[in-house]
């Protein structure tokens, strides 16, 4: 998602900043763990899904419980031309329970023909949907979790063996996760047993924090990246996020943009979480 994530920036990024000088990479195999709230979180999914098809010709496959129903408006308002045929390399999967989205997920190399145009790209909406679900133990909900993520690892691993014959783009795996504290009245500073879970699998975290704005703007949100799948971060330890971060701005009519950001300004803002590595 990373190298994917800088096509964004400069597509979507704001003209007055200089978003389009912005390079990120990752280590090939690096998969990414998308956290914060479920509404912005599906905002730049969707947006990395077609970015992904239109800018970069993968195939993609998006699972998600809720249908879509129309495009992003930050697509629909872009200067930026969309070919009608490179939506034709999105397919939406719509899982309704847990073992709805593990038999898609297992089946998926049986629905592969030899011959045709192999998923470079594997999204899960939402994993929380189908991990934290009521009445269901903690323990039961990180297994859940890892059978889950170990699972969209496996197929990955599939395909990308496939791809290498074929010399299409390796497979990559991008989950989201909403966190009990957002949205759901939960302790931010508690430990998420889920979320340290889904951590260990997937080698980049994107983190989407609300930002208090003290000035009185609404939906804004800091974006930072960290891990150990992630590169040219500049302080050449993927763990931290300094020089990471981005403001992602969401306008009246519903559109994203995205402006990069050196480091937050305390004097100006607060942030939910002090640690943009290290919440948990």
């Amino acid at each position: 998602m990373v190298d994917i994530l800088s096509v964004v920036f400069r597509r979507f990024g704001s003209q007055l900043h200089a978003s389009g000088d912005i390079k990120l990479s990752s280590q090939p195999e690096s998969s990414t763990l998308v956290v914060g709230d479920e509404n912005i979180n599906r905002s730049l999914l969707l947006l990395t899904a077609i970015t992904a098809a239109s800018e970069m010709g993968y195939k993609v496959l998006f699972f998600t419980q809720n249908q879509i129903q129309s495009l992003p408006v930050t697509v629909q308002d872009s200067p930026v031309s969309l070919k009608p045929d490179s939506l034709k390399k999105i397919r939406f999967v719509y899982p309704k329970t847990l073992e709805e989205l593990l038999e898609d997920v297992a089946s998926l190399h049986e629905l592969v023909p030899e011959t045709a145009p192999l998923p470079s790209l594997l999204i899960v909406d939402g994993v929380e949907r189908y991990v934290c679900v009521q009445d269901r133990p903690q323990h039961d909900s990180q297994s859940t979790a890892a059978h889950i993520v170990a699972l969209l690892h496996d197929t990955a691993a599939f395909l990308k063996a496939r791809s290498e014959k074929s010399q299409q783009p390796p497979c990559k795996v991008i989950v989201s996760y909403q966190p009990e504290w957002e949205g759901r009245g939960g302790d931010m500073f508690a430990p998420d047993s889920v979320l340290l879970v889904l951590e260990r699998y997937l080698q980049v975290r994107c983190n989407l924090h609300k930002v208090i704005n003290r000035a009185g703007a609404q939906n804004e949100w800091l974006l930072c990246l960290s891990g150990p799948g992630l590169q040219g971060d500049g302080s050449g330890n993927g763990e931290k996020c300094v020089g990471m971060q981005w403001r992602v701005v969401m306008q009246p009519n519903g559109a994203l943009e995205f402006r990069p950001e050196s480091a937050p300004k305390e004097e100006s803002l607060q942030v939910q979480h002090s640690d943009c590595g290290n919440e948990t």
